[in-house]
């Protein structure tokens, strides 16, 4: 049987590029994002066209119902999840300084990004020693983990919150196999850099990177790729950069 995996925000960006990615290495993929299954057609068929058996299923994950409907539908159809790959995410609405940010907006992100990844992963997990499955699990975060960015620190706590659980997990779930990782994207050209992108290429080209471009979802989906492929058996709670070596500190 094939091996399977779960990828949030699946749709589009970092996210689609991870799941056609997996599709194409020959898992079935249980792809997951908020958009229905008619806005997110062009997506379906593509990921289709690649893997027939693979499957869409619309959620919300800060939703506990939607949470628990995406991972149970995983489970009925093909009895076993081997990886979950949580890189749903969202940015703030409206970027605005520390001193002004809303509660609204704080809520709205911590809910997503931080707690909805959790207990996704929470209950994937439990579902995974009730079965006896599973190999790993990825969460994609961001250089905004432990950059400070005061203009969206909404973002960048979610971020970090989601780094300390992704050593939770790694130590938690050890006992029963299942490797947890972290990746850090950098900067990355996708629909949410898009109101940025000059800015970042402007850095870059002052000599932000050692590697002189932005990203490209691609270069996470082969990170994610290699992980799932158990490349790293002796490996948990390990964080891949995948930033053009933003992290790399230099005199």
């Amino acid at each position: 049987m094939k091996k399977t995996a779960i990828v949030t925000g699946a749709s589009r960006g970092i996210g689609k590029a991870i799941s056609l990615k997996l599709a194409a290495d020959g898992f079935t993929v249980i792809a997951a994002a908020r958009a229905d299954e008619e806005k997110a057609a062009d997506y379906i068929a593509e990921l289709k066209t690649i893997s027939p058996e693979s499957i869409y299923v619309p959620t919300d994950i800060s939703s506990e119902s939607a949470r628990k409907n995406l991972v149970d539908t995983a489970f009925e159809k093909f009895g076993k999840v081997d990886i979950l790959v949580n890189n749903a995410g969202v940015a703030p609405l409206v970027r605005q300084d520390i001193l002004e940010m809303t509660e609204e907006s704080m809520d709205r992100l911590l809910d997503i990004n931080l707690k909805g990844t959790f207990f996704l992963t929470q209950y994937t997990a439990n579902r995974m020693i009730e079965a006896k499955c599973g190999e790993a699990i990825v969460n994609v975060t961001s250089m905004s983990a432990y950059t400070a960015s005061i203009n969206r620190g909404e973002y960048c706590i979610s971020k970090a919150g989601l780094a300390m659980a992704t050593e939770l997990f790694a130590v938690r779930l050890a006992e029963y196999g299942i490797n947890v990782y972290e990746i850090r994207p950098g900067i990355i050209r996708t629909d949410m850099t898009a109101a940025v992108t000059a800015k970042y290429e402007k850095l870059i080209a002052e000599g932000l990177l050692p590697i002189a471009r932005m990203g490209v979802p691609e270069d996470i989906a082969k990170a994610v790729s290699a992980l799932a492929s158990g490349v790293l058996p002796y490996s948990t709670g390990e964080v891949i950069n995948i930033d053009g070596g933003f992290h790399i500190r230099t005199l």
